[in-house]
């Protein structure tokens, strides 16, 4: 069955950096555009990059522009998203979603299949 394992999570001060990784298994990976949301405490969950098939192109959300960088390495089925200059307000369980129709789409009833997610807090 497909299976999207997500890591990196943690602990990071403000003005710090991490970088999420996201496995997937069960798939043809280079066949799905991967898109990373986030769920913040008690909010909804909103998109905040996705990445074509290729890795070429990318598109982000306007809270992540100049922040976060989304990748992929097709040859390890795994998709990145770098976090940096990070904020209190980007506190948040981090989830990446493959989409198998299209790429650009921002809805997370667009997506196909989710990890479980992991936990960034950005506190000082």
């Amino acid at each position: 069955q497909v299976q999207l394992v997500e890591s990196g999570g943690g602990l990071v001060r403000p003005g710090g950096s991490l970088t999420l990784s996201c496995v997937a298994s069960g798939l043809t990976f280079d066949s799905f555009v991967m898109g990373w949301f986030r769920q913040p405490p008690g909010q909804e969950r909103e998109f905040v990059a996705g990445i074509n098939w290729s890795g070429a192109y990318t598109y982000y959300a306007d809270s992540a522009k100049g922040r976060f960088t989304a990748a992929r390495d097709n040859a390890k089925n795994t998709a990145y998203l770098r976090l940096s200059r990070l904020k209190p307000e980007d506190t948040a369980v981090y989830y990446c979603a493959a989409d198998r129709a299209a790429y650009g789409e921002v809805s997370p009833k667009d997506y196909d299949y989710w990890g479980q997610g992991t936990q960034v807090t950005v506190s000082s």
